[in-house]
């Protein structure tokens, strides 16, 4: 397996970065297909069969590109019908991104804390939040404190693993709620044998860079509802009534992605099987090689869960290990290590009102405690037992 530096690592620097791309398939052929035949915009041949590949992949019937994950977040909200001044239930312990496309539709966030053991959305938490805190009148869902409409919930798939959606379909279905997943992170990762994105009313993915498969920037939202599937293009191409004559009857956006993104993305597909294998062979490796170190808690995976492990994230119990997550992110730096805390949950976020969200302590804890270390797809044995040994030498030192 090669080792690949960080793009602008010095050449002489033996540094290993948190998670990179991995290019090795046939990327530079469709691309080059594409500049050769001139088909670089929005429309073309590899548009269509990205979308194909992935819808397939991820078990639903239609599939729609979009030029980047939050833009499919932001077009499955209003295909959910989310209105200004509605609520809309998403994970407190998440990038910013799904929270932000909330607030694109006039929306509010109402965050929800993580559940202990995999750090998902807690159903439990959800469920008491609607029960609780909301007014039912057989039609409508209402939060009891600002009276505003609770509208659809957006559990997001941090990590790699899914969150427990069963019972949260099942609030869904008892409130008349749309259930968005987000599961950017979660590509071939799969729910008691389905894969994320088509449990809910509508998924949507991201193909960062830093994602499992990427397309430099893009994304994609997956339904099998075929009036949501056209009305996403219709939204996602400006809202063109008649493009001849440039007739547009709604504000639209302008989405799409390029063809020469999505021939990227084609080849990256054709790979996924051999990333996640990859992703699993090297948490695996962390797994058994942290097991032993004090404090280190390692990622669970549920029995009715699939994990990818898009990008390995321990805990570090402070009280145990006698450092703290922070000191250990310092270390690992200063050997030319890249690791990372995760986000700071979004109830903390001065971005967005969490005034209306319950409390979240699982994911306040969460946030002190988790590491994110390397997990490129490329990343070689030698470079992984060298993360290994540092963050084991470490604590053996402060112990």
């Amino acid at each position: 397996m090669t080792e690949k530096l960080a793009p602008g690592a010095p050449p002489s620097a033996d540094f290993i970065p948190l998670i990179v791309p991995e290019l090795r398939g046939n990327e530079w052929k469709y691309v080059k297909d594409c500049l050769d035949t001139n088909w670089v915009s929005s429309v073309g041949s590899y548009v269509d069969r990205f979308e194909r590949t992935t819808a397939e992949r991820a078990g639903t019937k239609f599939a729609v590109a979009t030029v980047n994950g939050t833009a499919a977040l932001h077009i499955a909200l209003l295909l959910a019908g989310v209105q200004p001044e509605d609520e809309v239930l998403v994970s407190t312990l998440t990038f910013i991104a799904p929270a932000n496309a909330i607030r694109y539709v006039g929306a509010w966030p109402v965050f929800i804390d993580a559940e202990p053991k995999y750090l998902q959305m807690d159903p439990a938490r959800a469920a008491e939040f609607l029960e609780q805190d909301c007014r039912w009148d057989g039609t409508e869902l209402r939060n009891r404190h600002t009276g505003r409409r609770i509208k659809a919930i957006l559990p997001v798939h941090i990590l790699g693993h899914p969150v427990d959606l069963d019972p949260i379909m099942e609030l869904a279905s008892r409130y008349s709620l749309q259930v968005i997943e987000d599961a950017t992170e979660g590509l071939g990762a799969r729910y008691k044998g389905r894969n994320l994105g088509s449990v809910g009313h509508v998924g949507c993915f991201s193909f960062n860079g830093n994602k499992i498969i990427t397309t430099g920037g893009g994304g994609m939202l997956v339904t099998d509802n075929a009036e949501w599937a056209s009305r996403a293009r219709y939204l996602t191409t400006q809202a063109k009534d008649d493009p001849i004559e440039y007739v547009h009857n709604a504000v639209g956006y302008n989405y799409r992605l390029t063809n020469l993104l999505a021939a990227m993305g084609c080849a990256q597909m054709e790979q996924l099987d051999e990333f996640i294998e990859a992703k699993r062979r090297i948490a695996t490796l962390y797994r058994e090689s942290l097991a032993d170190l004090p404090g280190v808690r390692a990622p669970e995976e549920a029995e009715w869960a699939f994990s990818t492990f898009w990008m390995y994230t321990p805990l570090i119990d402070e009280k145990q290990s006698g450092i703290d997550s922070r000191r250990l992110l310092r270390e690992l730096n200063a050997n030319k290590i890249q690791a990372r805390p995760l986000w700071q949950p979004m109830h903390r976020s001065r971005a967005h009102d969490a005034s209306g969200s319950p409390s979240c302590p699982i994911a306040d804890a969460v946030h002190r405690q988790a590491i994110s270390l390397p997990s490129s797809v490329g990343l070689g044995p030698s470079s992984q037992s060298h993360v290994i040994e540092v963050i084991a030498s470490f604590l053996k030192k402060e112990n």
